[in-house]
Formats: structure tokens, sequence, C-alpha cells
């Protein structure tokens, strides 16, 4: 496999918002995404319907970036505008509407620019959380999936190490490509089944 993969100094979370690095899989990770799925919850007064945690720090086997990605799910995407007074005390601070490249973005850092924890607002149920559930839910199921995806996230850290926004694009017909045969598999399945 291409390219030095593993933890640097920091803890067990944390990567400078321009970089890119990648570690192995941490079981803490799990653990730590749990404690914080329940403190986002608990913080929101309900407005936030369900929290995942996704993204490749959610897969064992997968090499990632140390950066948990969360997504939580809200009836309205409107309402993400209110989250922002209940979420601060968490430490995360609102960094705008990505729109279908991530929802409303929360981020939590342990220094400037150095993120440990990228949230996700979106609609619950709609496309784009029924899309990191369906990704993060293939990955752990099919090994080769998981193998190619870790391959080309091996690959690109190598070609994009100071470019984040590159690294992340060139991932993009990948995941494409796995989300549109998943849908079409689940598709058949469910049409099998009916």
């Amino acid at each position: 496999m291409p390219g030095r993969v593993g933890m640097t100094d920091r803890s067990v979370l944390g990567l400078d918002r321009r970089r890119v690095e990648l570690a192995e899989h941490r079981p803490e990770w799990r653990a730590l995404a749990e404690h914080l799925c329940g403190e986002v919850m608990r913080a929101t007064g309900g407005l936030i319907v369900e929290v995942e945690h996704v993204g490749s720090t959610a897969v064992e086997g997968l090499v990632a970036k140390p950066i948990l990605d969360i997504a939580a799910g809200v009836r309205d995407r409107a309402s993400a505008t209110q989250l922002e007074p209940l979420l601060a005390p968490l430490g995360f601070a609102y960094r705008g509407d990505w729109g279908d490249a991530g929802g409303h973005l929360f981020v939590r850092e342990s220094g400037p620019g150095v993120r440990t924890v990228h949230l996700h607002v979106v609609e619950h149920l709609g496309s784009q959380w029924e899309d990191y559930l369906l990704f993060r839910d293939t990955l752990r199921r099919d090994e080769r999936v998981r193998d190619s995806y870790d391959f080309l996230k091996r690959s690109l850290m190598q070609a994009y190490p100071l470019d984040r926004e590159a690294y992340t694009s060139s991932k993009g017909d990948f995941i494409r490509s796995v989300l549109g045969t998943a849908r079409t598999r689940r598709v058949r399945r469910d049409e099998h089944h009916a």
C-alpha cells in the first residue's frame, strides 16, 4: 500500500483542516462517536431526530482522517439554524450551509484549524441522510468495496497531501458509483420481497 499512514503525536482525534493524513482505524473512535451523538441529542432539545456516526471513522478496517463525521437528522433543514446556540456550549462552531456537499456544517476543533469533529445537519430520511448511511453500511458489509476505497484514499493522500479539497473531490466518482450500485441492489431486493 502506498503512503505513510498513522497517527501523529496528537491525541486520537485531530487534523489541520488543510492537510490530508490518514490513520489506521482506532477502536476508540466508536466510543467517542457514541458519546458525542448522545451529547448532541441531549443538547438540542428535540430539534434533531437522530444522530449517526458516518464517514470512514465509522468503518472498521478502513483508514480515515482522524476526524469524526457525525450526521444529524432534522425534520426540517430550516431548523438547523436554531441549533447554533445549542451546539456552541459543546464546542461546535457553525460553518455554513454546504447544501448537497454536506448540509449545515458545524465543526469542533482542538485548536485553531485543527478539526476533530464534522457535524453534518441534514434532513432526516432525506437523500443526504440516506446516502451517508448507505455508503457507510456498504463499506461495513462489503470487504471488496472497502478495500478499493482504502486503496483510493491512500493514493489520493499521496497525490494531495496539502490539498483537502482536491482529495475530497477526487473521491466523488467512487462514492457515486458505490451509492448507485447499492441503490440498484436495494431496489431489486425490495422488488423480490414484494
